[in-house]
Parts: structure tokens; sequence; C-alpha cells
């Protein structure tokens, strides 16, 4: 018995050393602006804009495949502080976004 919890011992410290060589390995950097973009969002994940809520939206805008905010409920002062945000937030890449009014 005590040769079973050993052995389960030393195979559940060899996996953790690979779980976290793997997670630095492959730690992929998320672009900070997507969480921020994401809270000024109305946050009803509606899907009106097309998108499959308001998360999907802020990355279409982070990542630039859309350039327009098309979420149909947003009010204009929340609209307006996305579109300021973006053109004055520089991302990983150093660049900024423009949104169309």
């Amino acid at each position: 018995m005590i040769y079973s919890f050993l052995a389960l011992l030393v195979i559940g410290i060899i996996l953790g050393a690979l779980l976290a060589f793997a997670s630095e390995k492959f730690h992929v950097e998320e672009d900070p602006r997507l969480e921020e973009v994401n809270a000024m969002l109305p946050g009803y994940n509606c899907g009106a804009c097309g998108y499959s809520g308001c998360g999907g939206l802020a990355n279409a805008l982070i990542t630039k495949e859309l350039d327009m905010i098309v979420c149909v409920p947003i009010k204009q002062d929340a609209h307006d502080k996305i579109v300021e945000y973006l053109a004055n937030t520089p991302g990983p890449d150093g660049e900024t976004i423009t949104i169309k009014d």
C-alpha cells in the first residue's frame, strides 16, 4: 500500500512539473484592451451586433475586424468612451485603433 502511495505521489509531482512547464512555454499574452472594452459595452450579450456577445464584439474591435461599433443598445456616452479609449490607448504592438462614428 505504501508503494502505491509513493508511485502516485511521484506521478503527481512529474505531471505537476510538466503542467507548470507547459503553462510557461505556451503562455499567450492577451491584449489588455480587450477586457477594458468589454467592460465598457452594455453587457446584455444580446447578439444584435452579429457576434456571440459583448466579448465577441470587443474582440472584433480590438483585432480590427470591425472599424465601427455595431452594438445596437449602446448609449452614446459609452460609444464615445470606447472610441476615445481605443484612439488613445496603444496595444501590445504600439498601435492605436481608429473607430468610425
